[in-house]
């Protein structure tokens, strides 16, 4: 089982881990396996042809292994995947519930086994993309086994609360393979947090396709915020950590959150916001069709920095969307230098089929060397900033969750995001206190207390 992508789809491919862990099947640690489920993304054509290398890679290695595809890819282009050497079945994110059967050979029929690609492709896809089925993942701790029996290999589990997306930027295929914004019910995740927390659980995260819209499609509508409020007041979660949220769904109750729980020597909500940018330059959002401007999302990550002066914050850019011009990505950069931002995730734009920015980038591309040259002078400036960040903590204490590691030594992560290097090995998923000792390339080192 592999799955590609964002934290979300991870969580599907745990689910779809389960659920054949409970038809009797074992994982295989050697890479020898009669049944490969491969958890497709497309976000990117990086993600895609990510895809193919490894179905080349199983049938080069593993030659009589069944190679079931499933996924975004899978729902995009079908015939595409359904068409390389050694696929035995193709069924998308609309079909997940039958990837089970199909991995186990109950749906194989003479032509090779494949979901009929015109029940693949249904007129409304929105109402059964990715079923109730693959809401969630069943959460539990490594070395310990769900209530279907499957052991968990994440020492800080995802828990998948939403799915779906509307928003309609002209970059992003992502509503066309995962549909409209659907929601688990507040009753369902709370049962799944305290199951988490009775099982000995340090930090949970919540993820989503489009996270903040969660709530607005049940009855009566329901908001985030309130939905945090409640698992950390009526559960004994050590950590709660949210994953991406648009600088929309940043609202003044939820940023409050950080106030009341993020704060004390080991706070319950992780200081820690991921807030898409994408760019700081106000035309370059009009073409991508982005629902904020650059001045409203710096608003939102001032009031977070106010409300938590330790968090990190960090952003998604994407450099080199079609049309952007050196004044444009100079925007950006200095943009990005005015803000608290601690982390960036750099992305280069990337031209998916069917959306409106794939005809922008036909008529005006921006040069792949103009690209790596951008990238590069936005990695610079954001090293600056996070050993700023970073450097103030020697000598300070942080609360972390201490990670699995098969060096002598342990690793942990901090609230604010930050990796531990341990002087000690340490066992997973504990909550500690570690004093910040000095600066590594990419986090700190510490001692615990």
């Amino acid at each position: 089982m592999e799955s590609l992508g964002c934290r979300a789809n991870q969580a599907d491919g745990d689910a779809l881990a389960a659920g054949l862990a409970a038809q009797g099947c074992e994982l295989s640690e050697s890479g020898a396996a009669d049944v490969v489920v491969l958890n497709t993304c497309s976000v990117t054509a990086e993600a895609e042809r990510e895809a193919r290398a490894i179905i080349r890679r199983t049938v080069r290695d593993n030659p009589s292994a069944r190679i079931v595809v499933t996924g975004c890819y899978a729902q995009r282009a079908p015939e595409e995947l359904a068409g390389l050497p050694g696929v035995s079945a193709v069924a998308g994110n609309s079909h997940k519930g039958a990837v089970v059967d199909l991995a186990l050979g109950r749906l194989l029929d003479g032509r090779g086994g494949f979901v009929a690609l015109d029940a693949i492709r249904l007129p409304s896809l929105a109402p059964m993309l990715v079923s109730d089925d693959f809401a969630h993942a069943d959460i539990a701790l490594p070395g310990q086994a769900g209530e279907n029996g499957r052991f968990a290999q994440r020492t800080r589990p995802s828990l998948k609360i939403q799915d779906g997306c509307g928003n309609r930027c002209s970059f992003c295929i992502i509503p066309a393979t995962r549909g409209a914004s659907r929601s688990l019910t507040a009753d369902r995740i709370l049962a799944d947090a305290e199951r988490f927390v009775t099982g000995g659980g340090a930090e949970l995260v919540l993820s989503g396709i489009n996270l903040g819209r969660w709530g607005r499609d049940l009855t009566p509508p329901q908001r985030l915020e309130d939905l945090i409020e409640k698992i950390l007041a009526e559960t004994a979660l050590p950590r709660l950590r949210i994953s991406s949220l648009e600088p929309m769904d940043w609202t003044e109750g939820l940023i409050a959150q950080f106030s009341r729980w993020g704060a004390g020597e080991h706070p319950r909500l992780a200081r820690h916001a991921h807030i898409p940018l994408q760019s700081g330059s106000d035309a370059v959002l009009r073409r991508m069709h982005r629902r904020y401007r650059p001045w409203h999302y710096a608003a939102q990550v001032e009031a977070l920095r106010a409300a938590s002066p330790h968090a990190a914050i960090g952003a998604d850019v994407m450099v080199g969307f079609p049309g952007e011009t050196d004044a444009e990505f100079r925007e950006t950069c200095d943009f990005i230098a005015r803000l608290p931002l601690t982390y960036l995730h750099l992305f280069p734009f990337s031209a998916r089929p069917g959306t409106p920015a794939w005809r922008l980038h036909e008529q005006s591309p921006v040069h792949g060397s103009a690209v790596r040259e951008r990238m590069g002078l936005l990695r610079d400036l954001m090293r600056e900033k996070s050993r700023a960040f970073r450097q103030q903590f020697i000598g300070a204490s942080l609360s972390a969750i201490s990670l699995r590691t098969s060096s002598s030594t342990g690793s942990a992560l901090s609230d604010n995001f930050l990796p531990l290097e341990l002087d000690e090995a340490h066992p997973a998923n504990q909550k500690v206190l570690v004093r910040v000792t000095a600066l590594t390339p990419d986090g700190l080192t510490g001692v615990i207390l």
